[in-house]
């Protein structure tokens, strides 16, 4: 019985000094730790097993970047490798031919003052002239229209009322004033 009360002496000597130790020295030892006291009451014997873990990850968690959407990348970017690209799929799929397409700081059609321009010639359809204020897909925007071979006579806002310009936005608005004029197909 008394060797019992000397392992049941020590076991408790050993739990209080792992619970008085600094946090620190805590953090030293091994991840995991098992006290296993023996319990005489009577006739039987009981374990009670104490464990202390520290769950500490070894590997650092790294979130995943998040990629910037389309819309925020830098104007030109945006325009070159998005917006004219995925437009002249769009103008393709609908059975018509893109004759020049490209993105220029130059005078806006009719209006005259320097602003970004995307020009579009359709073959055999229509030319459009999408103009940007800024280098800026969120700037003023308006659009103009003609028929091949002729000059715009009218300048139209474009995208004015959107608080969210995305690239689907401005590809559908595009499709949606060419075919108002019946140029890209029967209304």
């Amino acid at each position: 019985m008394e060797e019992n009360l000397d392992k049941n002496i020590e076991v408790n000597k050993e739990i209080s000094n792992n619970t008085t130790k600094p946090n620190s020295e805590k953090l030293k030892e091994s991840k995991s730790e098992k006290v296993i006291m023996d319990i005489n009451n009577g006739d039987s014997a009981t374990k009670v097993v104490i464990k202390n873990e520290i769950n500490t990850p070894e590997k650092p968690i790294t979130k995943p970047k998040k990629e910037l959407p389309v819309e925020k990348k830098p104007f030109q970017e945006f325009i070159n490798m998005h917006l004219i690209p995925s437009l002249t799929e769009e103008i393709s799929l609908r059975g018509l031919e893109i004759n020049n397409i490209n993105l220029t700081n130059t005078n806006r059609p009719i209006a005259g003052d320097k602003c970004w321009v995307i020009n579009c010639e359709i073959k055999d359809t229509c030319n459009f002239w999408l103009s940007f204020e800024k280098d800026d897909i969120s700037s003023l925007k308006s659009i103009s229209l003609s028929k091949p071979n002729q000059q715009p006579s009218i300048i139209e806002s474009f995208l004015i009322d959107e608080k969210r310009i995305t690239l689907k936005l401005i590809i559908s608005r595009v499709l949606q004033r060419l075919n108002g004029q019946k140029l890209i197909g029967v209304n």
